[in-house]
């Protein structure tokens, strides 16, 4: 088993791309996952919720504002049965209301994070990492939560130069 886990959250469907809304097969956060595993041996998690949201963005949004309101727990599809074999977690996951989508919580609170190193990235469309960061280490006591990165969407496709300095910056390459 490798000693890195990606777990990552990513939505697919109808997006925000700089103005405009678009279809997409496979969600922003979900591409740059596809091009860390070109550059690190790493094992992959995806975070999804077992009633996801809706593929339409602006429903999405609503949905997702709510649960942040309501600082909601989705329940997620399955769970890795432990994390104890991993020294590194990168978490990767959609900006949505300023920090990480709820599903992603409903993660953090099932295991313990001591004694590990955690790597936030985040996708968005202008937003940047919002608060996420503190808000990972709110969830993980004990871990050593590294600076995030803070990738655009519309450019995960080719961001993986950024991932790779960001990978070298951590001691992952």
């Amino acid at each position: 088993m490798s000693k890195t886990l990606i777990a990552f959250f990513s939505r697919a469907d109808e997006n925000y791309f700089g103005g405009a809304m678009r279809y997409v097969k496979v969600g922003n956060t979900e591409i740059v996952v596809g091009l860390m595993e070109e550059l690190i041996d790493a094992d992959t998690f995806k975070i999804e919720m077992k009633d996801p949201y809706s593929p339409v963005y602006m429903t999405c949004i609503d949905e997702a504002k709510r649960d942040k309101q309501n600082d909601a727990r989705p329940e997620l599809v399955n769970y890795p049965g432990s994390i104890d074999d991993y020294d590194t977690i990168v978490l990767a996951y959609p900006n949505y209301w300023g920090t990480f989508p709820m599903a992603v919580a409903t993660f953090l609170e099932r295991y313990d994070f001591s004694g590990k190193t955690i790597l936030p990235l985040c996708t968005n469309e202008g937003s940047g990492l919002g608060s996420s960061v503190s808000d990972i280490k709110k969830y993980t006591k004990g871990a050593d939560v590294k600076s995030g990165l803070a990738i655009t969407g519309s450019r995960a496709a080719n961001s993986k130069g950024d991932v790779e300095n960001w990978f070298k910056a951590n001691g992952l390459m």
